[in-house]
């Protein structure tokens, strides 16, 4: 075919015998276009970002309805706890200022675990009885419908936003980041089933591996939620934390590390923790690294870092990699296979790094749901 040889004028129809219908039928989609593009782009657009909307509906009534069902069934409330979970449904938690950045992390900290222990506090007074694992269970249930209810009032509010001024530009981000939205919010919906029978999640792929080492070695709670266990290894001395399981909890491994390089001489830390994998990176593959292998909001890592870097200790990784979904359900048997291999790389590790007569913290990073010690 010769494209060489283009005549755009009959093409387009722009001949002086052109017929005039012929050229209306061109040029009046564009004209449309023009004046009512980001209209028409806005329509088309809507019926994607309502279909997603109506599943956050969906996903947050869900959340509220089973969180209330398994108080029901399984606990004892005082009363009715409708009204009361309703509001803390709508819990809202405002960060400190941060235009003076000096003292941020503490203000951080302490705002975060205000609202802990405040719900905490209340949870506990909607039952006459409720023991801690219990009550973690119920406040992770918790998080989870509020959650929710917050990720569908903002995503709403975007939608309806833009809508109400027309404005395309205003839901283009929305359109962007909906399906990220989508996938963590199915994500967490999934999540409830694993949280109510308290099944381990894959997160808990750290606590799993420290758990196992403490196996056969006493036990003491150091900080709020974490527990201890002192063991050797080849004439070292190693110090294993993890979250008290098998609790819903992530415990206050920073607290702990602090506590214990008080009163020891500490010549490393070896951190496990789950992370987020990359877009063609297999799950349940294992890296090492160096620096604080921990995620939360950064308060933890933190006070991880500075106590390390004061003391000049150096700080090894270990992260097993997973997805979202994976992080926050149920505990794939892939994930779970690799605790022992993990385990291997820890002592490889320690014999790498450290020489005979030396002390290791070894913390195992993540949600130690379904996971004792």
């Amino acid at each position: 075919m010769d494209f060489t040889n283009f005549d755009i004028d009959q093409l387009f129809g722009m001949k002086d015998d052109t017929n005039p219908l012929m050229m209306l039928i061109w040029i009046l989609p564009i004209i449309i276009f023009i004046f009512y593009g980001q209209r028409i782009q806005l329509y088309v657009t809507s019926g994607e970002i309502k279909k997603g909307i109506k599943k956050l509906d969906e996903f947050r009534e869900e959340s509220r309805t089973e969180l209330l069902a398994y108080i029901n069934k399984h606990l004892t409330p005082k009363n009715n706890p409708e009204k009361r979970i309703d509001q803390f449904l709508d819990y809202f938690t405002i960060m400190p200022v941060d235009m003076d950045p000096n003292g941020i992390v503490e203000k951080v900290q302490h705002t975060v675990r205000s609202r802990e222990d405040y719900t905490r506090e209340h949870v506990k007074s909607l039952f006459s009885e409720i023991d801690d694992v219990e009550l973690s269970k119920v406040q992770t249930l918790l998080e989870i419908a509020s959650s929710l209810q917050m990720i569908h009032k903002i995503i709403n509010h975007m939608f309806l936003t833009a809508k109400k001024q027309n404005n395309y530009p205003l839901i283009l981000p929305l359109q962007m980041i909906l399906p990220f939205i989508m996938e963590q919010a199915e994500a967490m919906k999934e999540a409830i089933p694993v949280f109510k029978t308290g099944q381990p999640v894959g997160d808990g792929i750290g606590p799993m591996v420290v758990g196992k080492m403490m196996l056969n070695s006493p036990k003491e709670e150091i900080s709020f939620q974490t527990s201890l266990a002192k063991t050797t290894f080849e004439n070292r001395n190693l110090f294993l934390l993890k979250a008290e399981g098998p609790g819903s909890t992530v415990g206050r491994p920073a607290d702990a590390l602090e506590s214990i390089i008080s009163e020891n001489k500490i010549d490393a830390v070896i951190m496990i923790d789950a992370a987020l994998k990359m877009e063609g990176e297999d799950s349940a593959s294992i890296a090492r690294g160096f620096g604080a292998a921990i995620g939360g909001i950064g308060t933890e890592k933190f006070h991880i870092e500075a106590v390390a870097t004061e003391k000049q200790i150096p700080i090894f990784s270990i992260v097993i990699k997973q997805s979202v979904k994976e992080a926050i359900t149920l505990m794939t048997k892939e994930i779970a296979d690799q605790a022992d291999n993990v385990r291997s790389q820890v002592y490889e590790m320690i014999k790498e790094n450290t020489k005979e007569g030396q002390s290791i913290v070894i913390i195992g990073v993540g949600n130690t749901v379904g996971v004792p010690q």
